[in-house]
């Protein structure tokens, strides 16, 4: 995998070959992701990574567990986001605590696992949110974000990465679909939609309806 082959793969068609992680959660693009890494096969994955500076894919599960041998057969959704490793640290031997961001979705055609057990997959990137306001309608939604941000940093907890970005859409909406309490599968659908100003409004639907905002 190569970081320019993947820049100039973003508006092609080719279909790029992409480590992936699979977790029972789901990754949004400008999300953090803490990993607690001890297997061998993704502790190679990070020694890589570290070294190329490339990325993995982030991919949740439908079917079967995180660790290898456990749950039975895996099955993986069809949509992942791209990660960049922001730092690493090794609380102790043989474990690593790893910090990601979220980039890019992307598709998965033709995904396979490797001998050490790692799965792969031949991947298409998804043209990321297109920048836009929130609707004013929505400014309850996006206000409450804020009390909610406000109100985690007060207890010691900072989830989300910095810029904060309350003027975007797509951001204000990921952001929420991170820490509301909704399924796996609600929030693989949620992050698998093209259209952000959707997105948000289907956030703003369950809060007006759980009576976070009135």
């Amino acid at each position: 995998m190569n970081t320019d082959r993947e820049t100039r793969g973003a508006n092609s068609s080719d279909l790029l070959a992409l480590p992936l992680f699979p977790l029972r959660s789901v990754l949004f693009p400008d999300g953090l992701l803490v990993l607690k890494v001890f297997e061998t096969r993704y502790l190679d994955l990070m020694s890589r990574c570290l070294r190329s500076g490339e990325g993995f894919g982030v991919i949740a599960l439908r079917q079967g567990g995180e660790i290898k041998g456990n749950d039975g057969p895996v099955d993986l959704e069809p949509v992942g986001v791209l990660t960049e490793i922001i730092d690493v640290d090794s609380p102790q031997s043989g474990i690593l605590s790893v910090r990601c961001r979220g980039t890019r979705r992307f598709s998965t055609e033709s995904v396979s696992q490797q001998a050490d057990g790692l799965w792969t997959a031949r991947i298409e990137f998804i043209a990321g949110d297109e920048s836009v306001a929130p609707k004013e309608k929505l400014a309850a939604c996006v206000a409450a974000l804020v009390n909610a941000i406000d109100t985690l940093s007060a207890q010691g907890a900072k989830p989300f990465l910095e810029p904060m970005q309350f003027e975007d859409a797509g951001w204000v909406a990921n952001r929420w679909c991170e820490i509301l309490p909704i399924s796996l599968a609600a929030k693989q659908k949620l992050m698998a939609l093209e259209d952000p100003m959707i997105r948000l409004d289907l956030v703003d639907d369950f809060l007006r309806s759980k009576g976070v905002i009135g």
